[in-house]
């Protein structure tokens, strides 16, 4: 048997290549939409790709099972578990199979069975996978998706914190207690192949261990400890869940109902005159990502950008802030567009326009740049009482510690809440260390805002000696709002739940 797990690190993703090289078949669980990376992964290891296996309907991506149907007649396994409002739509023009518990199938001498595991979805399978053809007459291993991380657990509220679903984040909740209840029954040898590590916004608290042990997590793993109290288990699963990006609606619905053809991945344009460009890229409908580091970027960007630096903030930054619909033209070095491509598409961002070098910002003779002004924490604490204090961390780093008069939105939840941000009043904004802030600021000034970055976030304030208000109640990650009210109390793990830096 050949294993291969396929890591995406910007969205904390793993896919996974399993084949039989007796009959050179494969299959790939939970792939990505750029799909030509497992086709050429497969040919190099003498294999050919005759089915795709999904453990549930993502939300943070879009799936690439459609698109290996489509380019290499993959069969295709999904969940039919879950109810009928859980099924993938898409799949009934290509040939198929609608999992049950228990179900079994095979692909060249490795057998999976599928496992119901609710909990993070309702519809969630994991896959048992055993080697015959190696001899092995006992399972090696469990793809489990979302629901068994490297020392977590998927969580279960995105269907009502990200999708909309309202009141069913605590019976999923239940739900994927009985599933862990059933996960430790299992042998402690059995390896466990996540869909996620650390810095996946799909949990709080993902280990940056690619893979683990039923025995292992049943020893390390915080919520695993809890399998004995429903109560407990279901309270810490709950708490402390970092804020989805707005993307994260989308995903979900895409995933389901079917995602857009991509074929060949786009290749955008590299544009050298940027004086003569730059005008029309000022049209509503096309907005300008530029990557480069943040001093750059502050001391002068082309007019209206958005500051998304090439980090795992990336697919939260243009997933946040861009609309599907609208154009993008890149600024990054020219060696990185395929991989931010890449990155862009895997998120439903195909119409990446143009591509400008930075040192072509740099020597446009007459072009007029734009500057994005940043205060020190002194300079900030001085200018509190006339600003509007804009705390974008998440909710559960607020409760930690805060400003007396910040108001809370985490950055990837932002947009919906522009209507009640001031205007003609200077909002400053922070986050932990600055990275957050500083694309949150170059949004608001796109839209007319007046805000202004705070240099070394709410870390540089405290090493300041700068006043703080007491610990607090975090603002819900179920209903984020401009308040500094709350209903939960247990911090995420990092930064954003692990989805960020800075």
């Amino acid at each position: 048997m050949l294993f291969r797990q396929i890591d995406d690190p910007k969205l904390a993703q793993y896919a996974y290549l399993i084949g039989c090289q007796r009959t050179g078949e494969a299959i790939v669980f939970d792939p990505e939409r750029d799909v030509d990376r497992y086709i050429a992964a497969a040919a190099r290891e003498g294999l050919r790709i005759v089915a795709v296996a999904e453990t549930h309907i993502h939300a943070d991506f879009l799936s690439g099972a459609q698109e290996l149907a489509e380019q290499v007649g993959a069969h295709v396994y999904v969940s039919g578990a879950g109810g009928a409002d859980w099924q993938s739509k898409w799949v009934k023009p290509f040939a198929h199979t609608l999992l049950q518990d228990g179900t079994e199938f095979a692909v060249g001498g490795i057998r999976f069975r599928a496992v119901h595991t609710p909990g993070h979805t309702p519809e969630h399978m994991s896959y048992l996978v055993t080697d015959h053809g190696g001899g092995a007459t006992a399972a090696m291993g469990m793809v489990t998706g979302d629901f068994v991380f490297v020392g977590d657990l998927g969580r279960p509220d995105l269907l009502e914190s990200a999708a909309g679903q309202q009141g069913i984040a605590e019976p999923s909740a239940h739900a994927l207690w009985r599933s862990a209840r059933k996960f430790v029954e299992l042998p402690g040898y059995l390896q466990v192949w996540p869909a996620h590590g650390a810095g996946s916004a799909c949990g709080k608290a993902l280990g940056a261990i690619p893979q683990s042990t039923v025995g292992y997590e049943m020893a390390n793993s915080s919520v695993l400890k809890l399998v004995g109290n429903e109560a407990a288990f279901v309270k810490d699963i709950l708490a402390g869940q970092p804020e989805p990006p707005l993307y994260f609606a989308r995903m979900k619905a895409l995933n389901r109902d079917g995602v857009p053809p991509l074929g060949a991945l786009p290749v955008p344009p590299v544009v050298t005159d940027v004086c003569a460009q730059a005008p029309s890229w000022e049209a509503p409908g096309t907005v300008v990502i530029d990557t480069r580091p943040w001093p750059a970027f502050r001391d002068g960007h082309l007019p209206g950008s958005i500051y998304a630096p090439i980090r795992k903030m990336l697919p939260m930054v243009v997933g946040s802030f861009v609309k599907p619909e609208e154009k993008i033209v890149l600024v990054c070095e020219l060696a990185r567009v395929d991989e931010i491509v890449r990155d862009l598409v895997r998120i439903g961002y195909d119409r990446v326009i143009a591509v400008v070098a930075p040192e072509s910002i740099a020597v446009a003779a007459g072009m007029k740049l734009e500057k994005t002004p940043e205060m020190t924490a002194a300079e900030a604490n001085a200018a509190r009482s006339s600003s509007f204090v804009l705390d974008v961390r998440g909710a559960s780093e607020y409760a930690i510690a805060h400003l007396e008069e910040a108001v809370n939105v985490a950055y990837t939840r932002l947009l919906p809440h522009i209507a009640e941000l001031p205007r003609g009043k200077r909002i400053m904004v922070h986050c932990a260390l600055g990275g957050r802030s500083a694309a949150a600021t170059s949004m608001l000034r796109r839209m007319g805002f007046d805000a202004v970055n705070v240099a070394g976030g709410f870390e540089g304030w405290k090493k300041a000696g700068l006043p703080t208000a007491a610990p607090t109640a975090a603002i819900s990650a179920r209903a984020p709002a401009l308040t500094g009210a709350a209903a939960s109390s247990k911090p995420s793990g990092g930064c954003c739940g692990g989805s960020c830096h800075g």
